[in-house]
């Protein structure tokens, strides 16, 4: 997982995660995986796709760090990340929080603006008329 020095998600995990989350087949694996580790081939039964589709959508996981792999014996065991949420939280309350920022700044804008911010409408002096100012 790919995190800066001072502990803040980049544009590049920040993208891993969400394409990672955005597949409802990943999210089930996660889901499952959440409960206890299962292995690639014990996943694989659960979905009407082939093994190499499933090992697909985990490594998938794995590269946004949301699953961990381990070998044992024969087979691989994925394991849900305790932290991936946490991950998909903290990108979600920095965007929540730029967000609200600008909202705010457009308000202290609309505020400030004596005028509300709305131009004049054209006919709406006294001297105009709908096809222009009078001559």
């Amino acid at each position: 997982m790919v995190v800066d020095e001072l502990g803040e998600l980049t544009d590049e995990t920040v993208d891993r995660l969400f394409h990672a989350l955005a597949d409802a087949t990943r999210r089930d694996i996660l889901r499952r995986c959440v409960r206890g580790e299962l292995s690639v081939s014990r996943l694989a039964e659960a979905y009407p796709m082939s093994f190499a589709a499933v090992q697909k959508h985990v490594a998938v996981l794995e590269r946004a760090g949301l699953v961990s792999k381990q070998r044992s014996g024969r087979e691989q065991l994925v394991r849900t990340d305790p932290d991936a949420v946490g991950r998909a939280r903290q990108a979600l309350d920095e965007l929540e929080s730029a967000w609200r920022g600008r909202v705010g700044r457009m308000a202290r804008l609309l505020a400030e603006d004596p005028g509300g911010g709305e131009p004049e409408a054209p006919g709406t002096d006294e001297n105009d008329t709908p096809e222009g100012p009078e001559r």
